[in-house]
């Protein structure tokens, strides 16, 4: 039986384009007052030089990819081959309705992917800081036509400058939509597996009194979406989706992206998988040596960069890490000039 199509999506903005500082100032000015243009969040625009390996490590461990959608706000790269076969250049405005732009908020950039024109059923959606460092499969994403994931049970961690206030809102619509106990007795065998591990099964087993959903494990990883999720959900909580994609910037009130994932997962629209296939690397004031070994040694087969405000020595740590991908992926890929 012929395989359907995988697709891949990555989202990408040059974050020291002058005209785009330009503009996203002016809107911050607008909605924030004067005294916010100096966005707090600037460390996630910067560039660690890492998106030539980003195209190298699909060519060389995912040659099987269908297409690869590159969204950005009409910028793009002089390096890249605009002209590639499995490359499609999506500017915002060719998928994100009218009444959203233009936008600086990354939740209505994800929230509205399924626009994407020839976007397939099944696809796999990357942030710039997430890499493939080994050789996979489309079966490590996607299994008989359902996204590869991990169930486990969580409580959601709110703090100041953390993700829980988009956590809890996204969690909100899922109880408003699934019952657990029934869900539960459904797919409790897709809820138990030992490819979780122990912890991850304790802890779910630790949740499951209450009726409700408290929250789910999330790997900061690629998240495999069916495009008919995203579908679904805009069809039951439309309003909802679109109060985030009127926002020029990310909001506490906000959903993200997340709410699809936690849709599949209450909806048993999933097939499980090993929880060890990837590992989120958060840079901070430590040096990244063990980042650099995994990437050297090809240690998992998916990894997140994940820049932070307290990150130092940024341009140590970004030659550090251009040259371990240099020894695993020195030649430039078919996508470069």
């Amino acid at each position: 039986m012929k395989r359907a199509p995988i697709d891949f999506v990555i989202a990408w903005v040059d974050g020291g384009d002058p005209l785009w500082l330009e503009e996203k100032n002016k809107y911050l000015a607008q909605e924030f007052g004067e005294e916010s243009v100096i966005d707090k969040g600037d460390y996630r625009y910067r560039d660690w030089g890492l998106l030539p390996y980003w195209f190298r490590a699909v060519e060389a461990y995912a040659p099987w990819v269908r297409k690869i959608h590159f969204v950005t706000c009409g910028q793009h790269p002089d390096w890249l081959k605009l002209d590639h076969p499995k490359l499609h250049i999506v500017d915002h405005k060719d998928y994100i309705p009218e009444e959203f732009l233009p936008t600086f908020n990354s939740h209505t950039i994800e929230l509205n992917m399924h626009r994407i024109r020839g976007l397939s059923e099944q696809f796999v959606y990357f942030n710039d800081d997430m890499f493939i460092t080994r050789p996979v499969k489309p079966d490590d994403f996607f299994h008989k036509g359902l996204p590869r994931d991990v169930f486990a049970l969580d409580a959601i961690y709110c703090a100041t400058g953390s993700a829980g206030s988009y956590n809890c809102n996204d969690v909100a619509v899922i109880n408003d939509h699934f019952d657990k106990r029934k869900q539960c007795r459904k797919y409790w065998k897709k809820w138990f597996r030992p490819e979780y591990t122990l912890r991850k099964n304790y802890r779910t087993a630790a949740l499951l009194p209450w009726h409700w959903f408290p929250g789910f494990y999330y790997q900061h990883l690629p998240s495999n979406f069916l495009k008919s999720t995203l579908e679904t959900v805009w069809e039951l909580e439309g309003d909802l989706l679109a109060a985030t994609s009127r926002e020029k910037f990310r909001s506490k009130l906000h959903v993200n992206q997340w709410l699809f994932k936690y849709w599949q997962l209450a909806d048993g629209k999933f097939a499980p998988m090993r929880l060890e296939n990837g590992h989120c690397y958060h840079l901070r004031d430590k040096g990244v040596g063990g980042l650099c070994e995994s990437i050297r040694t090809n240690k998992y087969q998916l990894i997140c960069i994940n820049d932070t405000d307290q990150t130092t020595d940024f341009e140590k740590k970004k030659a550090d890490i251009i040259a371990a991908f240099e020894t695993i992926l020195p030649a430039k890929s078919s996508f470069e000039r």
